[in-house]
């Protein structure tokens, strides 16, 4: 293929004193690069000039965005909220949630990392992950409870194949089916999808099995294969059992191996309950990396963002950024994370005070999240979800054979009832 020139800079950067990771990429990622000297290249050198003519915004004669006054007195922002965003992102932004990452897992304090890219939240994180990395016909492992989207996403868009592996054994994280996925992957290449807390279980990893997870994917990389760690980390954060790790596994792989990449995806949704914000972030690292291939990887997510959605939202960034910089933000943050860990420790009281639950379901293992998984005993998943629907006006999802339950999005003195509608339709139906 040939490549543009400006592509052709950043491989070369990629595969400068032998790095691997150009050949981590797909093709696609080989192909893409940010267009610095496209309009909004020629735009940004025009910055600060009298007279500019290059972007395709509206100013008023003062030089202020033209806005709609019916639009702006909804908002308490100031005009320049109206423009857009670059397709890196806002780069105070990107600034303070790197900042923010390191405080949330202060190992990476003395660790090389990339300064995360915005994206349009982390669904689209992922699929930007799945155009650098993903080719047709390769396959990307996951745990085989995974969240259903990833469907879409790699192999409908993407003409990828999900390998899935076991993810629980003996109430834990089954490492062994990690190794053993990989090891009968086919080729060189292996992409890992691994997402904690889970969706749709709530599990993450404890502290050991993170060790074990890193251990894996760093003895899979030395043996010469080139590993991409996607590592979507939608929940991060809230984690209400001691034992399991607090930390990304971002943390343990980002410098593991020349050979490993390691790929963070997340962002303000779930963390800072931001939903229809729709804001992500990229963050890439790898052992040796230099601030050059680090800034490469930078650009091709850049360029891959630039050429689906151009950029991400400018309004939701400029809110996120005056958050984060609140005095306020800790505190509140910690207060709505009392109330989802609150909800947690109900339903365990709830499930240990009702030993006959044991006969109409098991709950899977959760430690994390916002989302529990029960396996139903006796009956199809599929026609317990709709019998609750109908029957009980209880509304669950069917995922994989199991019944996933948002308890982040039921009111707490309700989770009893909601226990007690399942086991009574499940033994309704057996009976």
């Amino acid at each position: 293929m040939n490549y543009n020139p400006l592509a052709q800079a950043l491989n070369a950067e990629l595969s400068a004193n032998g790095c691997k990771v150009l050949d981590m990429l797909s093709e696609q990622g080989k192909a893409i690069f940010f267009p610095r000297k496209g309009i909004l290249g020629q735009g940004a050198e025009a910055k600060g000039s009298e007279i500019n003519a290059t972007i395709g915004t509206a100013l008023e004669d003062d030089g202020s965005p033209l806005v709609l006054d019916c639009v702006l007195k909804s908002l308490n922002l100031p005009k320049q909220s109206f423009l857009y965003a670059p397709s890196f992102g806002n780069p105070d932004l990107r600034k303070e949630w790197k900042k923010q990452v390191i405080i949330k897992n202060p190992t990476l304090a003395n660790k090389n990392f990339s300064t995360p890219v915005v994206t349009c939240a982390l669904t689209h994180a992922i699929s930007c992950a799945g155009y650098l990395f993903l080719d047709a016909g390769d396959e990307v492992i996951i745990p085989d409870l995974y969240w259903d989207n990833y469907e879409l996403v790699f192999e409908n868009a993407r003409g990828a194949k999900i390998k899935t592996f076991n993810t629980f054994k003996n109430g834990g994280f089954d490492t062994e089916a990690l190794k053993a996925a990989l090891d009968n992957s086919k080729g060189d290449k292996k992409v890992v999808l691994l997402n904690f807390p889970n969706n749709p279980t709530g599990y993450t990893a404890t502290e050991t099995e993170a060790v074990e997870i890193a251990k894996i994917l760093s003895e899979c990389a030395a043996k010469g294969n080139k590993v991409v760690a996607l590592l979507d980390d939608a929940y991060f954060g809230l984690v209400y059992e001691e034992g399991v790790t607090k930390e990304s596994l971002f943390v343990k792989l980002v410098d593991a191996h020349e050979n490993l990449l390691a790929v963070k995806l997340d962002g303000p949704t779930k963390e800072d309950y931001v939903w229809g914000f729709r804001v992500g972030f990229m963050s890439f690292g790898f052992k040796g990396a230099t601030e050059a291939q680090l800034k490469a990887m930078e650009d091709k997510a850049a360029g891959t963002v630039r050429g689906n959605i151009s950029n991400g939202p400018s309004i939701s960034q400029k809110i996120l950024l005056a958050a984060y910089q609140s005095e306020e933000y800790a505190q509140q943050k910690a207060e709505k994370y009392a109330t989802l860990k609150k909800r947690y420790d109900i339903i365990k009281e709830v499930l240990a005070a009702h030993p006959e639950y044991k006969e109409a379901f098991d709950p899977m293992p959760c430690n994390s999240g916002y989302f529990m998984c029960i396996k139903p005993k006796g009956v199809d998943a599929e026609q317990l979800r709709e019998k609750l629907i109908k029957d009980y006006s209880t509304g669950t999802i069917m995922l994989s054979g199991l019944i996933r339950l948002a308890f982040s999005a039921v009111p707490t003195e309700k989770l009893p009832k909601l226990f007690d509608n399942i086991y009574n339709c499940i033994m309704g139906m057996k009976s």
